[in-house]
């Protein structure tokens, strides 16, 4: 069965989109840790992150530094942690929390939030990723 990321990147589940290309994506997560906690995913399901592909992980590395200048100019944390888990859902996929404090990228803050506040922190992230001059993002 397809993962739940899959099945948000096939439209078959609602999901709050930042980025989009063939390789990758980056969502905002339904439990953000704080706001604009984002997810970026390889397209291809690939359980664990370190089977993915060098060409993958470059491609979603530099998806992941262009959606934390985003986060920086949005809500102008003192830097964007980037973390990977692996145990929520058998899809690679990497953690991207604005943070002032190391306090700030503990999972056991992580709030179920409203499917309107996610568009509109996503929607402001977009905006920022055009700002910046990557069109990808639109």
């Amino acid at each position: 069965m397809a993962s739940i990321f899959t099945q948000i990147i096939r439209g078959d589940l609602p999901g709050h989109f930042v980025w989009r290309d063939d390789v990758a994506v980056a969502i905002m997560t339904i439990a953000p840790i704080k706001a604009g906690h984002c997810l970026v995913i390889p397209v291809q399901e690939i359980d664990h992150w370190d089977d993915v592909p060098a060409d993958i992980n470059a491609h979603l590395m530099e998806v992941a530094q262009k959606v934390a200048k985003a986060q920086k100019k949005v809500y102008q944390p003192k830097r964007v942690g980037i973390m990977v888990a692996g145990l929520e859902v058998p899809h690679t996929h990497y953690h991207l929390v604005p943070a002032n404090a190391i306090a700030d990228l503990d999972f056991a803050l992580q709030q179920p939030a409203e499917s309107e506040d996610l568009a509109a922190e996503a929607s402001k992230l977009r905006a920022a990723l055009v700002e910046l001059g990557f069109a990808e993002s639109e």
